[in-house]
């Protein structure tokens, strides 16, 4: 495996090591990329999130791809979240950066290989799109769970969200007093010791109750 990276095409070899979180080890993908044959100066390690593709060490990757070099991940995780997002980083460096990537988990994200006449860019795109589209499903079934899982809840009486903050003793007193003009919105909330936007929402709520 090491040479086969390392030695591929001429072009430089590059690994990208991401974790999560700042408390995180990498040693492991580090030790995968060693194993690989990924020189240590090549080896771009981030801590952030894999939400999206605004990474300033996956960006400063990028920048340097030149076409025939590689860039090794460990697992197609790794390299973001966002399947969507994904697909089009892949294209972005296999087909506008003519760069290749290899996903040491999953031997068939290979865009190196090249067999029975069928390149390995286009095996790996079938690839990533079938999963991409296996993550999206499974993403609706999950939402659909939660949606019915709630419903389920709620037909048994279990109430969701913050509980609605009792009216003070004193709001109709308050509540009259700014009706008549004689206070502010904002003296109103501060009798009340409240914020002037939650006072509003209970004078709201009080004419509605006035109009039912």
């Amino acid at each position: 495996m090491t040479s086969t990276i390392v030695n591929h095409n001429n072009g430089r070899v590059f690994a990208y090591v991401r974790c999560s979180a700042k408390d995180q080890n990498e040693a492991r993908q580090m030790i995968a990329m060693e194993e690989a044959g990924v020189p240590s100066k090549n080896i771009f390690v981030e801590k952030q999130s894999g939400k999206d593709f605004n990474r300033p060490v996956y960006q400063r990757l990028i920048k340097k791809l030149k076409p025939a070099d590689v860039i090794v991940i460990k697992s197609i995780d790794r390299l973001g979240r966002n399947y969507t997002e994904i697909q089009e980083q892949w294209r972005l460096i296999t087909n506008v950066k003519d760069a290749d990537i290899i996903v040491l988990d999953m031997p068939l994200l290979n865009t190196t290989n090249n067999e029975q006449d069928l390149t390995g860019k286009f095996i790996s795109g079938l690839v990533l799109q079938i999963l991409s589209y296996v993550a999206e499903v499974e993403r609706e079934n999950i939402h659909q769970r939660q949606m019915e899982g709630i419903a389920a809840a709620r037909a048994r009486g279990v109430r969701f969200g913050k509980e609605a903050m009792p009216l003070p003793d004193n709001f109709e007193e308050v509540r009259m007093k700014y009706l008549n003009k004689e206070i502010s919105c904002r003296t109103a909330a501060k009798m009340l010791g409240v914020a002037h936007s939650t006072f509003l929402k209970w004078m709201k709520q009080k004419d509605e109750e006035l109009l039912s």
